[in-house]
């Protein structure tokens, strides 16, 4: 077995993030689901741009978030998605890169421009996200580097990137090398109206190829059609060595396949502002006490507190090293 000098590869769509305040009216105009992701094309992402109070830009992605997450607790750790060669793909490379991330993947020279994530942040933490793919959706299986993956204790995978076949087979050439060399395989159901789209391949996934799942209640619900939270649970350890499952202000159960249950409380460090990346880096927390030998009860606190930081402020990643509120909170 090749050396695991990472302790995570993240694979995922590669977004710039534009965050601003807004209200029900706003997505009532735009016919956007609160707390939902929406996919759009590039027509509608520049009418609700247009449309929007002053944002901020920053660089995003669900799997790399969770990425700069980890690289703030000072974990190993690489990212593959795909950019174009334009501004906002230089963005993102620079952004990601200068935390720490290991991120090679040659940006497209043709085709769509580098994705953006439109992010409405309402009165009560909530966001509501309309994401145009862009080049993003173009990442195939010839940019996922064997070797790369290979070097990892888990490779970690969102759910969004199932909408693109290319995609679909990218994470699944990933999923594959991490279980050959050795490593584990994580996934994020990424958000319920995911779930609907592929319901039937993501539990064809959680059966056959899936070690570590993340999901919050809205997901794991909806992915095994109930509306009872213990009953998804059950069902879901019985699939998976490990199952990490959030309940927002009501904190996450951890269930294992053998059978334990690890109830983590949620953590609370300034009020809430934000709730975009909470799940990211919730992620991010649990895989790095994880790749660290660290207990489960210790992995769902490191959680707990890197969710608590950044849905303390706006925006999708952390403001101070999360390294250091391990040092100090635990």
């Amino acid at each position: 077995m090749p050396e695991k000098s990472l302790d995570v590869v993240a694979i995922g769509n590669a977004i710039v993030d534009v965050l601003a305040r807004s209200d029900q009216a706003f997505l009532d105009a735009h016919g956007m689901v609160k707390g939902s992701m929406q996919l759009v094309d590039q027509d509608v992402s520049e009418a609700i741009y247009a449309d929007m109070g002053p944002g901020t830009e920053t660089s995003g992605g669900s799997a790399a978030n969770t990425a700069a997450g980890l690289a703030s607790f000072h974990s190993r750790v690489a990212f593959i998605g795909k950019v174009r060669d334009d501004q906002l793909g230089q963005v993102f490379a620079h952004d990601i890169r200068s935390i720490g991330v290991e991120f090679d993947v040659p940006p497209a020279t043709t085709g769509p421009t580098t994705a953006r994530c439109l992010v409405l942040v309402t009165s009560d933490a909530q966001r509501t996200m309309s994401t145009y793919l862009g080049a993003s959706s173009l990442i195939g299986p010839d940019d996922v580097d064997a070797d790369l993956v290979a070097r990892a204790k888990v490779v970690f995978c969102e759910g969004y990137l199932w909408d693109m076949p290319d995609a679909k087979a990218a994470l699944v050439k990933g999923m594959d090398v991490a279980a050959a060399s050795g490593g584990k395989v994580a996934f994020s159901l990424s958000d319920s109206f995911c779930v609907e789209r592929h319901r039937d391949e993501f539990l064809g996934l959680v059966e056959e190829k899936i070690d570590i799942l993340f999901a919050n209640q809205a997901e794991i619900c909806s992915l095994y059609q109930t509306e009872s939270w213990d009953e998804a649970a059950a069902h879901v350890s019985n699939h998976v060595e490990i199952a990490c499952l959030t309940r927002s202000e009501h904190g996450s159960t951890i269930a294992t396949a053998d059978g334990e249950r690890v109830e983590v409380p949620a953590q609370m460090l300034r009020r809430v502002v934000d709730t975009t990346g909470a799940g990211d880096l919730y992620a991010a927390g649990f895989l790095h006490g994880l790749t660290h030998d660290r207990p489960l009860p210790v992995c769902g606190r490191l959680a707990a507190l890197a969710a608590a930081e950044v849905i303390s402020h706006v925006g999708a990643r952390p403001q101070v090293t999360l390294a250091g509120l391990e040092s100090s909170r635990l």
